[in-house]
């Protein structure tokens, strides 16, 4: 946390930052590290372990991913991989800005959010990871993938992972029960070139829902979906913040915030611990959910074998990117060398097709995404529904926002403790406005 020059407030910051600090120092002792598990990053027996650090699910495992790390370790017989997952993304970032911060308990490898690359990219962390600028891997990214992660002198900090082209992902059993059509093309329809027209579905939708269902999951999910779609959102071009001022954070609020006072969505905190989002898909409670591509891995696996055939994905009211990770290396790891090549590895195109035909993560690489085999692709979860067309499709319409150091903080205070405030206590939309606004001038300093 950051600290700014006003007196008055320094003391409250003090205690957050010093809580901030206790859940993050708890969760490094709590949580495996490259150094504390079986030696780490050290040689053992002609071997090196390499660690990679991730949050919420990246496919490249060996379990329900794309088993990138087997493929690795079979051609590499000297590395062994083991991955360290937080399935908390905040979580995830507070504690890897602590690790950073005293270059001790990192992975080899760390992912990164893009809500936090410019962070990554700013003058306080950028000197700490590897320059990736001469690596040849980094031409093969799209070319606003690789400014993302490209500092202003000109130092590339991390391999782009997946890009986040959004569409809807909605129950066809729901749709039908409350008399809306199920055809995609004739879903989108509904709500093509307005988010607004997406909220009047939601008011049909309520007037026949099956009993215990809500139209979406989460409010705070289609915050971010109508956010991803507009062209200024957290920050302008050069980095400060102008959330409160941003016509796109504006009309995501707004939307948002009559979702959850006209009871459209379920009032669920998406990925939530407790695993209560998860089962709503197996449950069939709500109907729609914004769906990156890479949240169509989620619903397959979240709403399990039995729901197969029951979901598809159409078209969303606005082209939109939500999402989209980098990998970088900790220029203090202890096989810096090793970890990059890991790093290519997993980011390369064919490694992003192969976890993309697995979890649909959309590739960064401009090969990836004009691989045939994922512009055919299909998952069998969705039946004959053109996953790869629709998302490949969007993929490329998208255009690139500037992005600000604090717009991964902030996007958090805007959706847990605002819109989810009036979605599950029902605070008015003024009040948990300005609870925002409090945290914001609180917490973070420009």
């Amino acid at each position: 946390m950051r600290i700014s020059g006003n007196s008055h407030r320094s003391a409250r910051r003090t205690a957050l930052a010093s809580a901030a600090g206790l859940a993050a120092i708890s969760l490094l002792t709590s949580a495996c590290s490259a150094s504390d598990d079986d030696g780490g990053s050290s040689s053992a027996g002609g071997k090196i372990t390499l660690h990679v650090g991730t949050f919420n699910a990246f496919g490249f495992d060996n379990v329900k991913g794309a088993k990138l790390y087997a493929e690795y370790e079979k051609s590499h017989p000297n590395i062994k991989i083991v991955e360290d997952n937080v399935q908390d993304g905040q979580q995830y970032w507070d504690t890897l800005k602590l690790r950073m911060s005293r270059n001790s308990g990192l992975a080899d490898i760390q992912a990164i959010e893009i809500g936090y690359i410019a962070e990554a990219t700013g003058p306080t962390m950028a000197d700490k990871w590897t320059n990736l600028a001469d690596n040849p891997h980094v031409g093969d990214f799209v070319d606003w993938k690789e400014k993302q992660a490209t500092t202003t002198d000109g130092k590339t900090i991390a391999f782009g992972t997946d890009a986040g082209p959004m569409a809807i992902c909605y129950n066809k059993d729901l749709f039908k029960k409350a008399g809306l059509p199920t055809e995609r093309d004739a879903v989108a329809k509904l709500w093509t070139g307005d988010w607004s027209k997406f909220l009047d579905v939601a008011a049909d939708y309520k007037k026949s829902a099956p009993a215990g269902t809500a139209f979406t999951d989460s409010a705070s999910g289609l915050f971010n979906a109508v956010l991803s779609s507009q062209p200024e959102q957290y920050s302008d071009s050069s980095g400060k913040l102008i959330y409160d001022t941003s016509p796109g954070v504006k009309t995501a609020w707004d939307l948002a915030a009559k979702a959850a006072q006209n009871g459209y969505s379920a009032k669920l905190r998406q990925f939530d611990k407790p695993g209560t989002w998860a089962a709503g898909f197996k449950n069939n409670k709500f109907a729609t959910v914004a769906c990156p591509s890479w949240m169509a891995g989620l619903v397959r696996d979240n709403a399990g074998p039995a729901n197969k055939g029951k979901w598809d994905i159409a078209l969303p009211p606005q082209n939109g990117s939500w999402g989209g990770s980098f990998l970088g290396v900790p220029k203090s790891g202890k096989h810096v060398k090793e970890a990059t090549e890991l790093a290519a590895f997993l980011t390369s195109a064919a490694s992003q097709a192969k976890n993309f035909a697995v979890t649909g993560n959309i590739p960064s690489t401009k090969a990836g995404l004009a691989d045939p085999a994922v512009k055919n692709s299909k998952m069998d979860f969705f039946g004959d529904t053109p996953v790869g067309e629709i998302y490949t499709t969007i993929a490329a319409g998208i255009k690139p926002v500037p992005i600000g150091a604090n717009d991964g903080q902030v996007k958090t205070f805007l959706t847990d403790n605002g819109i989810l405030d009036i979605e599950t206590r029902g605070t008015s939309p003024e009040k948990a406005w300005g609870n925002v606004k409090k945290l914001v001038d609180d917490k973070i300093t420009q």
